[in-house]
């Protein structure tokens, strides 16, 4: 029979191929990073016994099941080969870790492959990934105006060896009005958490992990509570960049974008800018004047972000003057002003 176990074991085999036996719309929605989807029914399939299930009973649910699979079983080997030629373990899982995995893996396992089952399926993986993000945590937060480089001088920390976690990009969004252009609609706030509990699993906790500051909502997905709640508790890191260096960051990734996503983004924020500030953006964007343009959007987006510090800690909080926006600079420039704070134990 094929072994059935805890998430804690499943999660750790990882030389193994692992496959969603959930339907197509099921795995879309989410599923665990790296998995390959490896239906048992299609989605139409799954309506049919599941009404079958709620309107006739279990028995007559498992007939059908049965009577949809049976024809499929011959196939369901050919592609594990396909998919699998160097014959891995393979590690399955469907939603509870009931009957569609159990028959698949049963299948697999008289096709010639070694089977581990996840025991309470892609539930019980979603409750340790949700519980996992209380496990406390060193952070360090990097915080400062829009503009100010932040993602760039976190990608240069993690090529230092740092522990890094770049929430924008795994939510695939800058975190404004502007922020959304590379998220892709289907991602999900269930399949945000589950690349970042990917990310989360392995750090040291012992060790400070480095995240930019951000609100709990990034575009439409959000940051789990307890990762938010001890984000907001950490010690900040604040870098202060003049406005016209960040206008020139701004123009640098923003200024390629075409003439309409640029309006709808300023649209979006036509109330908080104000009636004249609004018009003024439109209206230099209609002259390609772009850096003007970033520049007004700063004015706005300035005040919401030290507003938004304000409500922080006085005391967690840490200013470094920074001339411009030259990464490896700035980088250097951080490690050395937080080298004696983290000597004398204040961080």
């Amino acid at each position: 029979m094929p072994a059935t176990l805890p998430i804690s074991r499943f999660l750790q085999l990882r030389e193994s191929l692992l496959l969603d036996v959930r339907s197509p719309s099921e795995f879309q929605k989410a599923h665990i990073p790296g998995a390959l989807n490896f239906p048992l029914f299609s989605d139409d399939e799954r309506a049919q016994v599941g009404t079958a299930y709620k309107q006739q009973g279990s028995e007559t649910a498992l007939i059908l099941g049965l009577d949809l699979v049976g024809p499929k079983m011959g196939n369901f080997l050919r592609e594990a080969r396909k998919l699998n030629p160097e014959m891995r373990p393979l590690r399955i899982h469907c939603f509870r870790g009931g009957q569609r995995s159990q028959s698949l893996a049963w299948l697999l396992e008289k096709g010639g492959f070694e089977v581990n089952v996840l025991e309470g399926g892609y539930k019980a993986y979603r409750r340790h990934v949700l519980e996992s993000f209380a496990e406390p945590q060193k952070f360090m937060v990097l915080s400062g105006c829009t503009g100010s480089g932040k993602t760039r001088i976190l990608g240069a920390l993690a090529q230092r060896g740092m522990q890094v976690i770049d929430l924008e990009g795994l939510a695939c969004h800058r975190g404004s009005a502007f922020g959304g252009y590379h998220q892709p609609p289907e991602l999900t706030t269930e399949m945000f958490q589950n690349e970042l509990h990917a990310v989360w699993a392995p750090l040291d906790r012992n060790v400070r992990v480095w995240v930019e500051d951000e609100g709990q909502r990034l575009g439409g997905l959000m940051i789990p509570d307890p990762f938010w709640n001890q984000m907001r508790q950490a010690p900040v890191l604040f870098l202060d960049v003049p406005q016209g260096a960040r206008a020139g960051l701004l123009l640098e990734e923003y200024g390629q974008y075409e003439y309409d996503r640029l309006k709808d983004s300023i649209d979006k924020i036509s109330k908080r800018l104000g009636g004249v500030t609004h018009q003024q953006c439109l209206q230099a964007l209609a002259e390609n004047d772009r850096r003007k343009v970033a520049t007004l959007c700063l004015n706005y987006y300035d005040k919401a972000y030290l507003y938004c510090l304000e409500k922080r800690q006085p005391e967690s909080l840490r200013n470094l003057v920074l001339d411009d926006v030259d990464t490896e600079r700035n980088v250097q420039s951080l490690l050395d002003f937080l080298e004696p704070l983290v000597q004398s134990g204040e961080l």
